[in-house]
């Protein structure tokens, strides 16, 4: 029997669609289609990439209430989030448009030689491994930088969103990318090394989980192939005795329900001091409880399901396991009952560092309160943990937060206000959050050859 992905609705549990697996045959054909294409491409003038990305983007705003559908339809986000999803694709094509040639442009350095330079070259084929919760956002953001840099781009995206892959491969076909530039692989994680063995795969790019970045590390190591890896977060926001506690607490619920949960740069640990503590759990325990559960695809919904039932099940076993270690839900901890994989906003405090709520990620609209006693104490259990990927401070000092955020080991640090990306700004993080930046010049610089040229 044909291997097939299944694209399963988590809000009313129906099937979509099954999506037929490659076979080693069109893994091929995809792959030499890819590497013919960027043969003349990689000499492309960068105004040339910029045009096609310039369309891309007209076409994603033209689509968007259709592409958002299929997000909502495939993972369940919120459909004014997945509206939003698609936008920021757009924004993120232009970005590139229009600053690419400035950070490609060969830079002059002065040394003893006639002239010596500095020029940025593309690579080859960039394999992109990506993850379901934003099936939009994440392609792009791995996808346009490569591009613009003149590599081409092949996609192992995630099997439940499958019809996602394909309208992204469709928008950059008739945004005027040469066909087969762009392409979906729609292969079993298992095939995933032999095509980072590929002699044609100049590197890869992965969003995923720690067990994901590890095997693709891996087998990217093995193969001496240039590798860049997003992993999991589990964020820590300080809310300091001084900050706005009305500010913090609806900035905290947005950062932690965006997605449903669901995001790697979501709030998660909230380590507030004693003398806030109580005040703060109630604005921000209520802010929670305000959120409207319901179908994705209705507009007043603010919190959908969450993408897979497994998904579910593994984060009320988080939950049970701290509650049984201590922690109290003071809402919320329990999966809804029904159709669909919904899980409701859930506060949980008095947790401690041992919790499986405070030293794992939690994919879902789970948060978790620490008690500190101090400022020291907050910054210590902030650190205290392996992810490394963002953390947010709450103050009215400026001077103070940003004295913070430079304490905080993670990869961006948000001072009154929650994390997130912007295609400006590098993205990215540290310990076992991963590695490497995306998003801005020095994501665009991963996949380049840096090459320095000095004649005599």
């Amino acid at each position: 029997m044909k291997e097939v992905s299944i694209s399963i609705n988590p809000a009313t549990e129906e099937r979509i669609a099954e999506y037929p697996r490659q076979d080693e045959k069109a893994i091929e054909a995809r792959i030499a289609a890819a590497e013919k294409a960027w043969q003349s491409w990689r000499h492309s003038d960068i105004a040339q990439r910029a045009a096609v990305m310039q369309k891309a983007a007209i076409l994603l705003e033209a689509g968007k209430e259709r592409y958002a559908r299929i997000i909502t339809e495939e993972m369940g986000k919120a459909i004014h989030e997945a509206i939003g999803e698609v936008s920021k694709c757009a924004w993120l094509c232009r970005y590139y448009a229009e600053e690419a040639a400035q950070m490609l442009r060969p830079k002059e350095v002065e040394t003893d030689a006639r002239k010596s330079y500095v020029c940025y070259q593309p690579l080859g084929l960039i394999l992109g491994v990506m993850p379901w919760n934003f099936p939009f956002w994440q392609v792009f953001r791995f996808a346009v930088p490569a591009l613009m840099a003149g590599n081409g781009a092949l996609l192992k995206h995630a099997s439940n969103v499958q019809g996602c892959a394909l309208a992204i491969e469709e928008i950059f076909e008739q945004a005027g990318l040469p066909k087969g530039l762009f392409a979906n692989l729609n292969i079993a994680s298992s095939k995933v090394e032999a095509v980072i063995a590929d002699v044609r795969i100049a590197g890869v790019s992965l969003t995923g989980s720690e067990p994901a970045g590890s095997a693709v590390a891996a087998a990217a190591g093995k193969h001496i192939k240039k590798s860049l890896l997003e992993l999991g977060g589990s964020d820590p926001y300080l809310i300091l005795e001084d900050a706005d506690i009305g500010l913090a607490a609806n900035a905290c619920t947005a950062g932690r329900l965006l997605n449903a949960g669901q995001s790697c740069i979501g709030a998660k640990r909230f380590i507030v001091l004693e003398n806030v503590y109580d005040i703060f759990v109630k604005l921000f325990t209520q802010s929670m409880a305000a959120a409207r559960m319901g179908a994705p695809l209705k507009e007043e919904t603010t919190l959908g399901p969450l993408a897979r039932r497994d998904l579910r099940e593994q984060l009320q076993a988080q939950v049970q396991a701290s509650i049984d270690m201590g922690a109290k839900a003071v809402l919320g901890g329990h999966p809804v009952e029904g159709k669909g994989f919904y899980y409701p906003p859930t506060v949980l405090t008095d947790v401690t560092p041992e919790m499986p709520a405070f030293k794992e990620e939690l994919f879902g609209p789970v948060a978790a309160i620490v008690k500190a006693q101090t400022e020291a104490e907050a910054i210590a259990l902030a650190n205290r943990s392996e992810f490394g990927l963002g953390a947010g401070v709450f103050t009215n000092d400026l001077l103070r937060g940003e004295r913070i955020a430079l304490q905080l080991e993670a990869g961006s640090c948000f001072v009154n206000g929650f994390v997130k990306s912007d295609p400006r700004l590098p993205f990215g993080g540290i310990k076992k959050s991963g590695y490497g930046r995306e998003l801005s010049w020095e994501g665009l610089l991963e996949f380049v050859n840096i090459k320095t040229v000095y004649i005599s």
